[in-house]
């Protein structure tokens, strides 16, 4: 049975991109840790990160780099977090997210937001995007 991030890839659940190449997506967390808290998922469907290609590995982090600075960008935080725990979904996927205080780091405080903030972050992180290349 495929993911729940695999579902999400190829279009039969939604999601709200703002990157997509041949491999690897990133899209909105619907339970986000703070605004414009973004997934990198490579499209292969690989559980843990360690089991990855080397230079798929590679090519996650260089998207959530580049996520990362779009982030700083839209939201003018102090640091951009980035976290990889894998045990919510069996698929790799790398959690990137703007942050204030190290508080912002606890997976308890997530909160679903509405489809009216996501999509108005998901406009504003594909515009500095846009901004940041």
């Amino acid at each position: 049975m495929s993911s729940l991030f695999t579902r999400i890839i190829d279009g039969e659940l939604p999601g709200r991109f703002v990157h997509s190449d041949d491999k690897a997506v990133a899209f909105l967390s619907i339970q986000p840790l703070t605004a414009g808290h973004t997934l990198v998922v490579p499209r292969a469907e690989v559980d843990e990160w360690t089991d990855l290609d080397p230079a798929l590995a590679a090519h996650v982090m260089t998207v959530a780099h580049t996520v990362g600075k779009a982030l700083k960008l839209a939201y003018g935080c102090a640091r951009v977090g980035v976290v990889v725990a894998g045990f919510e979904i069996p698929h790799t996927h790398v959690h990137v997210f703007p942050t204030e205080t190290m508080a912002d780091f606890d997976f308890i405080r997530a909160t679903p937001m509405s489809d009216e903030d996501l999509e108005a972050n998901r406009k504003r992180i594909v515009e500095a995007l846009r901004r940041a290349v």
